[in-house]
């Protein structure tokens, strides 16, 4: 396991960029005072021992120090004891629709986006609940299994886009009977299945679904991302958008939020439906209901010790320093002597 014990020294690095425009502001002034002079080749001749170079590496170096005492600062650490202890949570799968209608901008910047917005607000508000992840299109598949490793879950949120999904499609009673296999059989409650979609199901009979899903103690919520107006679905390509996409006939295909087919879908399955608003909003109704389930004690294994690893960044850094402090911006006498260029002295 890995972490940052203080992430916060991170805004350190934005005086980087701060530091290499003095450096250039720098080496354009010097540049300047020196024409002023006169011609470069007298220049050079009446100051035969300044190097050029020189002072590019030392801002470099000093560059480079900055970085490494900022690592050093945040102080990576590695686990490196694990142990198991006891929680209580629920276990919460959460189901995101990859159907091409997901990419209309109703919402902005679009659907998906908002769903991964939402989903990795809740991640920042879990304490000791599993979490795993479905996503469909025309069919199901677990992406991330139940876990309470929260950053490795915002870390697969990261990855979720259209293109994962091979075919096309909108079956949320696939999603449903998917979580079946994702929850297993380890307890029979305290179990709770959000769906995340704009509603047009166009695959299976999902009501269905949820009734089973009740039978089997899992409590079916729905979340409806767009607009009722609706809006198009937009065509991408290399980063640039191409028009929207058409029907058979060659008119504007407009997907509208389902509503109605939500709260079915929750009324079903024993849940709540919330309409995609307000962020913080839709988070507090789902923590409402999230917290209506009785607790489960299960194992879980995490790490109670880490150690440090600011020495590996802080040392180098040391050495780098001392080294540009000793470092001239005079010629070495040395390397002028051997002549490497083959230069003609006059």
């Amino acid at each position: 396991m890995f972490r940052f014990l203080n992430s916060e020294y991170f805004y350190l690095m934005g005086f980087i960029p701060v530091l290499i425009l003095i450096f250039m502001f720098n080496k354009s002034w010097r540049k300047k005072a020196l024409a002023s002079y006169g011609d470069a080749n007298l220049v050079s001749q009446l100051l035969p021992d300044l190097s050029t170079v020189k002072p590019v590496m030392k801002q470099i170096i000093g560059i480079i120090v900055l970085i490494l005492l900022v690592i050093g600062l945040v102080n990576p650490q590695i686990g490196s004891k694990l142990k198991e202890v006891k929680r209580e949570g629920v276990d919460i799968i959460i189901a995101i629709d990859l159907s091409r209608s997901m990419m209309a901008e109703d919402l902005q910047p679009n659907r998906l986006e908002r769903a991964k917005q939402l989903i990795s607000k809740l991640l920042d508000r879990l304490n000791s609940d599993r979490v795993g992840f479905i996503v469909f299109g025309a069919e199901a598949y677990v992406q991330l299994p139940l876990t309470l490793d929260y950053s490795a879950a915002k870390l697969f949120l990261s990855t979720v886009s259209i293109g994962i999904i091979p075919n096309q499609g909108t079956a949320i009673g696939s999603a449903i009977r998917r979580s079946y296999a994702a929850f297993g059989e380890e307890n029979e409650r305290n179990k709770t299945l959000i769906i995340i979609t704009d509603g047009e199901n166009h695959e299976d009979d999902a009501l269905q679904e949820a009734e089973k899903a009740v039978e089997k103690g899992i409590i079916v919520h729905t979340v409806g991302l767009g607009s009722v107006k609706g809006g198009p679905i937009p065509i991408y390509k290399n980063g640039r958008q191409q028009g929207y996409e058409k029907d058979r006939d060659g008119g504007t295909i407009v997907t509208k939020l389902n509503e109605t087919m939500l709260q079915q879908v929750a009324s079903y399955g024993g849940g709540r439906y919330i309409r995609s608003g307000n962020t913080s909003s839709d988070l507090d109704l789902l923590f409402e209901e999230i917290n209506k389930l009785e607790k489960q004690e299960f194992d879980a294994k995490v790490f109670s010790d880490y150690e440090d690893r600011f020495q590996y960044f802080l040392f180098p850094a040391l050495i780098l320093l001392i080294l540009e402090l000793f470092l001239s911006e005079r010629k070495n006498k040395w390397l002028k002597a051997l002549n490497l260029f083959g230069e003609i002295k006059k």
